[in-house]
């Protein structure tokens, strides 16, 4: 027997990841005396900046815009009670196709082997029972999320630890009704393109090729909270307009893939932590 505590370590790309995914997951566990440990691999300088200003246009500051949400992240790690917070700190890159995917100290210009030795370190120091981190694609094609994907199952490779290993994942059935519930609360958005419904449509997994669905509803509100202290990018966090109450009905339960299991834990499962305690 060990007095160390079980673990789970979420490997986020930028600043305000860690509560759209995985608020509700961080935000139980931690309650339940887990020891959470939120990675973020960026500085979300390619977020907005004071005022909506957008990358690339006059008054955007990459360096300003960082620094700003480093401290809101720090304030959504309190709402969600997280243990740790480790930032890699590298250069966020951008949508695709932007310039800063290419810049000197993107994230997604640094080689898989470099990102992920840091990160192996993190993991032999924290030693986690549970990583989460994204699917191949990023969950819907961030550069950034891809590369958060590689370095951590480069970085388990190293290791040779043998943590239960999830990626966040949607339910079609979700992601289908999305696009009606955008409509909703944006009466001036203009009508949904086909090309990006259908898109859409095919992020996540059916339904039953989900493996865990943990059910994190009274933890809703911190989730809320702690979306809603990246204050600077709430034009581009679309749940904020839903309030808490919808909030709860959307985002109440939180749906993985798991990849790697060395408990035989029966699936589907309920709980990130099954076969480990």
């Amino acid at each position: 027997m060990t007095d160390r505590p079980l673990t789970l370590m979420a490997v986020h790309a930028h600043p305000d990841d860690e509560a759209t995914g995985t608020g509700g997951v961080l935000a139980r566990y931690a309650a339940e005396g887990v020891r959470t440990v939120l990675v973020t691999c960026t500085d979300g300088g390619c977020g907005d900046g004071p005022g909506g200003v957008k990358p690339g246009e006059p008054g955007h500051d990459p360096a300003a815009v960082a620094a700003m949400r480093r401290r809101e992240l720090a304030a959504s790690c309190d709402v969600l009670k997280i243990s740790d917070l480790e930032t890699l700190d590298y250069a966020d890159s951008g949508m695709v196709g932007w310039p800063t995917n290419d810049a000197p100290g993107s994230f997604w210009g640094t080689p898989v082997e470099e990102g992920a030795a840091r990160l192996a370190e993190l993991m032999r120091r924290y030693e986690p029972d549970v990583v989460i981190t994204y699917d191949e694609n990023g969950f819907y094609g961030h550069p950034d999320h891809i590369q958060a994907h590689r370095i951590t199952m480069a970085a388990l490779e190293m290791t040779g630890l043998t943590p239960k290993v999830y990626w966040t994942t949607m339910p079609r059935s979700m992601m289908r009704r999305f696009g009606e519930t955008m409509q909703e609360f944006q009466e001036d958005a203009p009508a949904p393109d086909p090309a990006e419904e259908a898109a859409m449509a095919e992020i996540g997994l059916p339904d039953d090729q989900i493996s865990t669905w943990v059910d994190a509803t009274a933890f809703s509100d911190q989730k809320f909270d702690a979306l809603a202290a990246h204050a600077s990018q709430g034009e581009n966090i679309f749940f904020l307009k839903m309030g808490k109450e919808r909030f709860r009905e959307w985002m109440g339960v939180e749906t993985f893939l798991r990849v790697k299991d060395a408990t035989g834990a029966p699936l589907p499962e309920d709980d990130l932590f099954a076969g480990l305690r």
